[in-house]
């Protein structure tokens, strides 16, 4: 407990956890000021993420960089499964269909870039475990893949078209779900010993938490991050109006920016530690979970809690970004060592993509 007193007085980006409050307050005085709450969540988050960092930091040293990334990812990826059940329950499966593909080329572009970017900064060359890398890129690859095929079907001129996406997308569900539980087995428990990460030198002293008091805090700072996230999906929409982005680049964008908030805090901060097996991690790992497990879930659970079910049928821009953002981390990541220069390749080609869905956003229902 000492150890979480001393952060937030030394760290003054969690003086902002009182904000946290003052979301909900607002929330339930003044619903319709979406511009005020907008501003407000994004505030709150960031210490949320701050928080959730190195609560996540703390458990990694004790069980692991491979863990430790992915109990952030796993976490992190709560927060936007909530903010998708919500709005699959309000019939906003496009928001949905665009917030699963961002979070896919955000983690695995931006995220990544950036950590390669901070970390090589700080040191001149960082090394990382390739195998953890060429897994999750082969496990995303296997899902774009899987992409695919309900795009080509949408886009054929048959009859039944819908009918058959949707039979479809229910077996490609199950059958991600099982290659992704295969996939854990496999890193975790199987072949844990060639996902170990790389031994790098201790850099300054910093202070561990102890396991429990982390663990419980970890699970506390995901669900206030999971209520603020439902108030800021809640109010984008509105306040997005103002800059002129369509929902697509919303979802695309910024949801899945301010949804991973908690997870990039993390990875950005093990990079510049020279930690980047936790980095890579974090945000491959993310992207792969995303990928074969929350927008399988998603899928079936519209069948129970949505008017209409969702499919994996993406719009063909969505699935060209994230097969090229896939072939660019497989071949960044292959050699098992990065500089700042790769960030920067990773950030150009991630904002690449971002410019052109605001400027030509997609035209969706």
């Amino acid at each position: 407990m000492n150890a979480i007193l001393e952060a937030l007085r030394h760290n003054r980006v969690l003086w902002l956890l009182v904000v946290v409050p003052v979301v909900f307050i607002v929330e339930h005085m003044a619903a319709d000021a979406h511009t005020a709450l907008f501003l407000l969540s994004v505030l709150a988050i960031v210490p949320l993420a701050t928080l959730l960092s190195q609560a996540t930091e703390s458990v990694a040293a004790r069980t692991g960089d491979a863990v430790g990334g992915l109990l952030n990812a796993t976490l992190g990826n709560l927060t936007e499964l909530v903010i998708a059940i919500t709005a699959l329950r309000a019939g906003m499966l496009d928001l949905v269909k665009a917030s699963i593909a961002g979070a896919i080329v955000t983690n695995a572009l931006f995220m990544l870039g950036m950590a390669f970017l901070l970390g090589g900064l700080r040191h001149h060359v960082q090394e990382f475990n390739r195998a953890t890398a060429r897994l999750q890129a082969g496990m995303l690859l296997l899902a774009t893949f899987a992409l695919m095929v309900p795009a080509a079907i949408s886009a054929s001129d048959r009859s039944d078209a819908g009918v058959l996406v949707q039979h479809l997308s229910v077996g490609l569900s199950v059958l991600l779900l099982g290659a992704y539980v295969l996939g854990l087995i496999f890193s975790l428990r199987t072949h844990r010993e060639l996902f170990a990460g790389v031994a790098h030198e201790p850099g300054e002293a910093e202070s561990v938490w102890p396991v429990g008091v982390a663990t419980a805090l970890l699970v506390i700072v995901t669900v206030l991050v999971a209520l603020v996230s439902e108030v800021f999906v809640g109010s984008v929409q509105h306040a997005a109006l103002t800059f002129g982005m369509s929902p697509a680049f919303v979802g695309f964008v910024v949801v899945a920016i301010v949804g991973a908030a908690a997870e990039m805090t993390t990875a950005f901060a093990a990079a510049r530690k020279n930690r980047l097996d936790l980095s890579v991690g974090i945000a491959l790992g993310s992207s792969a979970q995303i990928a074969l497990f929350v927008a399988p879930v998603l899928v079936l659970l519209s069948l129970v809690v949505a008017p209409v079910p969702l499919d994996l049928s993406f719009w063909p821009g969505a699935v060209v970004t994230v097969l090229v953002s896939t072939l660019a981390v497989a071949l960044v990541t292959n050699g098992g060592r990065s500089a700042w220069y790769l960030g920067v390749l990773l950030l150009v080609l991630y904002a690449t993509f971002a410019m052109a869905l605001y400027i030509l956003p997609p035209a969706l229902a």
